[in-house]
């Protein structure tokens, strides 16, 4: 991981789930964030994380990690301090941020961590900027504004969806 300046940076960040309810004990599974400086990706972060519980039928068919993907991947106490270390200190940026920053908020105090970070939801700037549209979906949002598809890009995955919401974002803000 680089050492980064003391400047405002902005983490967009995704993370996929075992489940939908992070209050009825559903555990991150995955978590993708890319660091954007002066409109530009200048560091991510991915990693699986083996949660203690067994991921939802309806979980897998969103993004499609199995158990049997998670096997040997690191454990939440290896991870999370990790992550934080990398938000340090940055504005935090998701795609229907109450979801991912709702996970994130459970999960830091169980390794004594606490997440304070100030966060941009794009969800609702893109309900604000384009009412008209069908959707607000990820991939809707990514196609009005970026005018790609997003077949070259693994969707419903963390690290896949960080990069669409910081495209997502830039292009919102101007950049």
């Amino acid at each position: 991981m680089r050492i980064r300046k003391a400047s405002l940076l902005h983490v967009v960040l995704d993370v996929e789930t075992t489940g939908l309810n992070a209050a009825r004990g559903d555990r991150i599974i995955e978590i993708g964030a890319v660091v954007v400086q002066n409109g530009a990706i200048i560091d991510e972060f991915h990693s699986f994380v083996k949660p203690p519980k067994q991921i939802s039928k309806s979980a897998q068919l969103v993004h499609g990690i199995t158990d049997a993907m998670l096997i040997g991947q690191p454990t939440p106490e290896e991870v999370f301090p990790q992550f934080y270390d990398f938000i340090k200190n940055s504005v935090l940026v998701a795609h229907n941020a109450k979801f991912d920053i709702g996970f994130l908020r459970i999960e830091f105090p169980r390794h004594r961590l606490s997440l304070n970070h100030r966060y941009i939801c794009t969800l609702e700037m893109s309900r604000q900027h384009f009412p008209r549209l069908s959707n607000h979906k990820l991939g809707t949002v990514y196609r009005h504004l970026v005018g790609k598809s997003t077949a070259d890009i693994q969707a419903h995955r963390a690290l896949g969806d960080a990069h669409m919401v910081a495209a997502i974002w830039l292009a919102m803000e101007g950049k």
